[in-house]
């Protein structure tokens, strides 16, 4: 039998995520794939990251492509399907530099590139100063030894991913992870049967069922990668739980949701929480949000 192609950014992590599907299924090749978001990090929604593999698995250069799960729209490119979410990585958050923000020094430097962890920095903190803090983990902790920042938050899976584990993490009450933040979404063509059996057998439920509640919030609210949303679910047998923030960047307005649901309907309590969110403004400040980081 012809071994599944995996197609993969080159990033030092998404090539150790890969190496581990790749375990996991046995026997497989890796292709490196160059994206639009190694091209410029800076700029684009979220298919900058996700779009080169799309297009390579459509052709049949690969099998399977083998994304962060936080990375992928909500709208994937017609004709595929995610098959597969293998078992979740640590999710949340860590701060590095200091034990928890109470120990930040006032108007301490602390460095991320993500818009989601600025405004909940600056919703708890609002007297920090949040710097962008771009590359990859080795060159964020290198400029965090180098002085140049006091603190800096990465996502734990990321460096425990890569053999790390600096830092303390961080409660979600205070930094709720991206929605898929952890998992890893495996996508094939929708007909390619064979692929999606084999990758299929990777799935794990509770993986599944946390992603799909995270995912449908991302969606009822129309986010994009440029507004600050984070949605976060836990699974204790058949309840469900899922904590949800939706905030401006610079953390002055900000909306927090907590709501239990059924197991069985992760998509259902994903998509209340999204209206329930949107009833108390967060479509306003999603706009404003939007307007913000595009101007």
């Amino acid at each position: 039998m012809t071994p599944l192609r995996l197609g993969t950014r080159g990033s030092s992590l998404a090539l150790a995520q890969a190496r581990s599907v790749a375990t996991l299924l046995g026997d497989a090749e890796i292709v490196e794939i160059a994206t639009a978001g190694d091209a410029d990090r800076a700029r684009g929604d979220k298919s900058r990251w996700t779009g080169a593999l799309e297009a390579a698995l459509l052709a049949g250069e690969i099998d399977l492509a083998v994304h962060s799960a936080k990375d992928v729209p909500s709208a994937l490119a017609p004709g595929t399907e995610i098959v597969a979410t293998p078992r979740r990585a640590e999710p949340h958050d860590v701060l590095i530099g200091e034990r928890t923000l109470d120990d930040l020094r006032e108007g301490a430097r602390v460095g991320t590139s993500s818009v989601r962890r600025r405004a909940q920095l600056l919703a708890a903190r609002p007297d920090l100063s949040v710097v962008d803090l771009r590359g990859n983990v080795d060159t964020r902790l290198r400029k965090l030894a180098e002085g140049s920042h006091d603190a800096v938050v990465l996502a734990v899976a990321g460096l425990k991913r890569l053999g790390r584990s600096e830092g303390v993490p961080m409660p979600v009450d205070v930094m709720t992870p991206a929605p898929g933040q952890g998992c890893l979404a495996l996508e094939a063509r929708r007909e390619d049967a064979r692929v999606a059996e084999l990758a299929g057998a990777l799935t794990d439920r509770s993986a599944l069922v946390r992603l799909t509640a995270e995912r449908a919030v991302v969606e009822a609210l129309d986010a994009t990668c440029h507004t600050p949303v984070a949605a976060y679910a836990t699974l204790d047998g058949d309840l469900l739980s899922l904590d949800a923030f939706v905030g401006l960047p610079d953390g002055s307005s900000w909306i927090r949701d907590r709501l239990d649901g059924d197991a069985g309907a992760p998509g259902a309590l994903g998509r209340e929480v999204g209206a329930r969110l949107l009833a108390a403004g967060a479509g306003e400040l999603l706009a404003e949000a939007e307007r913000l980081q595009t101007a």
